[in-house]
Parts: C-alpha cells; structure tokens; sequence
C-alpha cells in the first residue's frame, strides 16, 4: 500500500511499508496530483517518475507537528469540506437518540431505513441520496498534531473519527481520487440535538485530516480507535468501524450524490468528502474542555491524528455599511 504524506515547509514523504522517503523534486502533494492529471497517469507513476530520495523518519515527523493535511489547495476558498451522515450500520441509534420525541419514526431513523435499502444500488442502477452537509472550506483545516478551534459561541465541540476522500477537479470538469486519509469531523452536536434544522450550524467548525493519504484502493473492512485524553488520563476510548462492509451506502454511491453538483465539479478545485461514523463520545454523555486531546487511530492508515481541543477568541459580528 502506498501513502504520502505532506511536511509543512515543503516536501512529500512516500511510504510504502516501514519504508519512508523523500520523493524527488515535489513540494506538494496538489502539485504531484495535477500532474498526473496533465499526464493522465496515476499518482503512483507521477512517483515513480520523480523517484524517491533520502530516508526520513515519518513517525518523528508526525511526533514534532511537521506533518501537515496530506493535500491542501494553494487557495483556501478552492478546497471544500463536505460530509454525509447516517452511513454507517450503527450511526442511526445514536442520531437517533439526540433527535427522538415520540415513538414515531425520527427523520434521521427515517434516512438511514432509506440508505440500507437503497444505498448499495446495483451496478447501473442510481442509489439513494445520503444526508449531506457543508462544513466550510480550507480555511478550516487543522493540520495534525494543532488545536481544533472551537468557536466562542458553541456549546459543544466534540470529535467524530471518520474516513474522508480527496478529490481534484481536472480542466474538464472530471473528478479525480486521490485518496483517503483519517478524519476528526469535528462537531457541535449540543446545538444539533437542539433541533435537526440546526445541523448545518453545528457543522461549520475547524476539521483535521491525516497525517497520510491512502493512494488506491480502500479495504472493505476498517477498524481503529477514538480517544480523548485529559492530561494524563484517558478520558474516554471506544473502537469504530467503517468501510462498505459496515456502511449503509458504497462509496461510489456517496460520491455519485456529491459530484452530480455541476458547482462541484469546477477544473482546479479540491474537495474533501467525510463518509460518516457510528461512532462519538457525545453519545457517552462525554463533554470535552479545552486542553483535551483527540487521538483517531486505524492501522490502516499508519500515523494517528492527534488534535488539542481549543477555544477560539471571540469574532466581532458588527457589520459596517459602506
């Protein structure tokens, strides 16, 4: 398997193994992913034609915040972050919970009875649309091993690990895979649980992503772990799953239901796609505090993402008239 990851001051790590080196000659992770489009190539052999250079230690990177997202666009406005919820086998009962009133069916139990009978289309044949969301743009993306932001006005801001996909946007218009990486779709589900028309609010917050891209193919089955420490305790872990094999929706379907969008689809631009959890220390009856530690980790995907939670400074929202 092959991954890469992006180091801050410039420079692209190709890991294949234990094995971790330089590759020749790039800068960035969007620099090499246009060339393959140019080339029509993959990213593997944009790789292999620029060769690999000295061996690093990706663990000591990683433990010295170097690491950054795996891929960023050079222009913060052109990379979107999106997500899709209800995905996975077990994600209902706990949506479920925050939302139900009565023993009427919820909207959320609703969407997911939607996504198992019709997420999973046979080929040729179009899927059910997934819930979907807008959670910001570049400006938002936390590099591993930095502080998540939590806005002033918040009531909550609480991890969701999650799988995301990368994608560029070609000069025609096609979209293009460049991998996926770990995810902290983070999240503020007390102003959620107020009522379901406020998810689009609780979503617009910072996100973290790697620290390394997963360059092909994703297995069906993927296991790993979400903690929160608080100084030296562990404040709450659980395990998670995800992967078709525990989803209520392919990937292809998902993707299906983003890229339809002619808006998402403009040459240049990158998008950053969260696929869902079933899992989240909220349902727990945990609240994290600032100076709390996320760590999302899968064996999967190699390195873990680790993230402090903080609290943001106070914006003004006075507006002048000119």
């Amino acid at each position: 398997m092959l991954f890469l990851s992006q180091i801050k001051q410039g420079g692209v790590v190709c890991r294949e193994g234990q094995e971790a080196r330089l590759v020749k000659h790039a800068l960035s992770v969007y620099e090499l992913a246009q060339e393959a489009i140019k080339q029509n190539v993959t990213l593997a052999s944009v790789i292999k034609q620029h060769g690999l250079g000295e061996h690093v230690d990706l663990a000591e990177l990683g433990q010295s915040n170097q690491l950054d997202c795996p891929v960023r666009h050079p222009d913060p406005a052109h990379m979107y972050l999106t997500g899709t919820g209800l995905t996975h086998l077990g994600s209902a009962s706990t949506r479920n919970a925050m939302h139900a009133k009565s023993e009427e069916l919820t909207d959320s139990m609703k969407i997911f009875q939607m996504g198992v009978e019709g997420g999973k289309p046979t080929e040729g044949q179009e899927g059910v649309q997934p819930e979907w969301f807008y959670k910001g743009n570049g400006a938002g993306v936390m590099a591993p091993g930095e502080a998540i932001p939590s806005p002033s006005f918040a009531l909550d801001g609480g991890e969701e690990p999650e799988i995301a996909g990368f994608y560029l946007i070609g000069e025609d218009g096609k979209v293009h895979r460049l991998g996926y990486t770990l995810a902290n779709e983070f999240s503020d589900h007390v102003t959620e649980r107020q009522n379901y028309l406020y998810l689009a609010h609780s979503k617009l917050r910072p996100a973290a992503f790697g620290p390394e891209l997963l360059v092909g193919e994703l297995p069906k089955y993927i296991e790993g772990h979400s903690r929160i420490e608080r100084g030296e305790t562990i404040l709450w872990e659980k395990g998670f799953v995800s992967g078709e094999d525990n989803m209520s929706h392919t990937f292809k379907n998902l993707e299906h239901h983003h890229f339809k969008y002619a808006i998402f689809r403009q040459p240049g631009d990158l998008h950053v796609h969260m696929f869902g959890t079933a899992t989240l220390s909220f349902a727990d009856g945990i609240q994290a505090r600032e100076g709390d530690v996320f760590e999302i980790v899968s064996p999967t995907f190699g390195l873990p993402l680790r993230n402090t939670f903080s609290e943001a400074t106070p914006l003004s929202t006075e507006v002048s008239a000119l």
